[in-house]
């Protein structure tokens, strides 16, 4: 079992961070939980690894989970001291759980529920997701956090992000002020603005199954890709307080990793 060192990011990290609106952090929790996370979802799904034949679509997602293991992959040494780093210290609210889990299995069908899209901060209790709310400030989230339960490569339905992204969003976003935009506002043009920006980071490596990505607040353009199988988790950390942006989370950011 790899050991997680009570160590923070290194200047090499919070400089990625910076530049590139993510840093991955690896054995960002231990392998042990990671199996016990798998082991909860597949009961969950009433699906088993070891019947293919029972997976007949390309996509299961399930929702929050609270359970131990999820909540102590998400508070780990090593992450409460990126969290600090990145957020600072006291403006950031610990995971209380992870939510939304797109499990994705082998399968030639598109999953139907991939596309570049940026993620959302506030509103979100409006019931039309397409009404939820972001602004250049994103009110409402510290960062947003990508786990990998299971091992994911090129084939292995990883998300596709478009690095840099924030940083075109972030213009789009700022003549909206303190309302913000709606995710319908923003994808109205299919976010032309992004597409200019690399993409699909490190392609060719392999991401390991616990590894996490932090990302900035500040919305970014991503898709879930379609391929093979992977195990994800994206959930987002809370600010403190949202009456004021977080003066450590100024910098440009986006995520970027093979995550399915």
């Amino acid at each position: 079992m790899p050991k997680i060192e009570h160590v923070g990011l290194t200047s090499d990290q919070v400089q990625s961070f910076i530049d590139d609106g993510f840093v991955k952090i690896e054995n960002a929790f231990s392998v042990d939980l990671a199996k016990q996370c798998r082991d909860e979802l597949w009961a969950d799904i009433g699906l088993s690894p070891d019947e293919p034949e029972k997976w007949v679509h390309p996509v299961v997602w399930v929702g929050f989970k609270a359970s131990p293991p999820f909540i102590e992959a998400a508070k780990t040494p090593r992450l409460h001291q990126a969290y600090n780093q990145l957020a600072g210290e006291g403006r950031w609210l610990a995971p209380k759980g992870l939510r939304t889990f797109p499990i994705r299995f082998p399968s030639p069908e598109m999953p139907g529920d991939d596309g570049w899209h940026v993620d959302m901060s506030f509103g979100t209790d409006n019931p039309d997701f397409m009404e939820w709310r972001a602004n250049v400030k994103s009110s409402g989230r510290a960062l947003l956090m990508l786990f990998l339960f299971s091992d994911v490569g090129p084939d292995d339905a990883p998300t596709r992000i478009r690095v840099g992204s924030h940083a075109h969003i972030a213009r789009e976003l700022l003549p909206y002020g303190e309302a913000g935009a709606t995710l319908r506002q923003l994808s109205a043009n299919g976010h032309a603005s992004t597409e200019v920006v690399r993409w699909n980071w490190r392609q060719a490596r392999r991401a390991q199954s616990i590894s996490a990505t932090l990302f900035w607040s500040m919305p970014h353009s991503h898709t879930g890709g379609s391929g093979r199988a992977s195990w994800r988790n994206r959930h987002s950390c809370r600010k403190a307080s949202s009456i004021a942006p977080c003066r450590h989370l100024r910098y440009k950011w986006l995520s970027a990793r093979q995550l399915g």
